[in-house]
């Protein structure tokens, strides 16, 4: 596992043939209403991400997250008992010796720490930047790149003020629930209206990615949110983009990244 107060150091260890890959994820968007898309997230946890040496889920675990108390709420709330069963679940890894590194995403910035010790996980700033089989890697959701889109970029400011996120915590856990099933529904609304595959509005711009190679001093840069997956190949580097998993539809679609000696390939599910 790694130490997130230090870069993760595989170039010390020589990065031996033996050493584990690093696994990345990211826009599961789990919720109890898509239940094929949560039971493969089941089976990479208990089966895939066995051989790992860490997963990384860079944002948007959940479809929205309106606060830790919900997982102290009654069994009789259907949402608290799926938090919990998927808590449960992600700590599995920590006890088979597996880091669990946990990214916010536009949809779950309010995951806090009892979340994270719940989970068995570790928390991830964005960016992020790790060191890795020979490679300086930048880790990010992905949505602050996404610069033209500037209504949001105003909505992620003050959605990151944690002024703003203590004054919405302070609300009923049952206000809370209702204002994230309106702001899900809108934006389900908004993506019929402008798919984010044919929206440039909705895509990173190219000036925000150059700022984040150049800063981070990386020329590898794997990231999430635009639900465009590829390796895009920028002037300054490689830009991975994870895909989303969305398997309660046809075609279904999902996959992860695998790090190791051999580099970066995406695989499915």
């Amino acid at each position: 596992m790694i130490d997130t107060k230090t870069s993760f150091d595989r170039e010390a260890a020589g990065a031996a043939k033996n050493a584990r890959p690093l696994f990345f994820i990211s826009d599961l968007h789990l919720s109890e209403a898509i239940p094929r898309t949560v039971a493969a997230f089941e089976h990479f946890i208990e089966v895939t991400a066995n051989e790992a040496d860490s997963v990384f889920i860079l944002g948007d675990l959940f479809e929205f997250w309106i606060g830790d108390d919900i997982l102290g709420a009654p069994d009789t709330d259907e949402r608290a008992r799926f938090a919990r069963r998927m808590a449960r679940l992600m700590h599995t890894l920590s006890e088979r010796g597996i880091g669990l590194y946990v990214m916010h995403g536009n949809r779950d910035f309010l995951l806090g720490s009892r979340f994270m010790k719940d989970a068995g996980a570790l928390f991830l700033p964005d960016p992020f930047v790790i060191t890795a089989f020979g490679r300086r890697i930048a880790l990010a959701h992905g949505d602050a790149l996404c610069t033209a889109d500037h209504g949001y970029q105003r909505f992620r400011a003050l959605a990151r003020n944690r002024f703003a996120q203590r004054l919405f915590l302070a609300l009923p856990l049952s206000t809370r629930l209702a204002i994230g099933q309106r702001m899900r529904t809108k934006s389900e609304g908004a993506r019929m209206t402008h798919s984010p595959v044919t929206s440039a509005k909705y895509d990173v711009t190219k000036k925000a990615v150059s700022a984040l190679f150049v800063g981070s001093r990386t020329n590898t840069l794997i990231h999430g949110h635009t639900h465009r997956p590829a390796m895009h190949r920028e002037v300054e580097g490689a830009r991975w983009v994870l895909p989303d998993w969305e398997l309660d539809i046809d075609p279904p679609r999902g996959g992860y990244l695998r790090l190791d000696e051999t580099g970066l390939r995406a695989l499915p599910l």
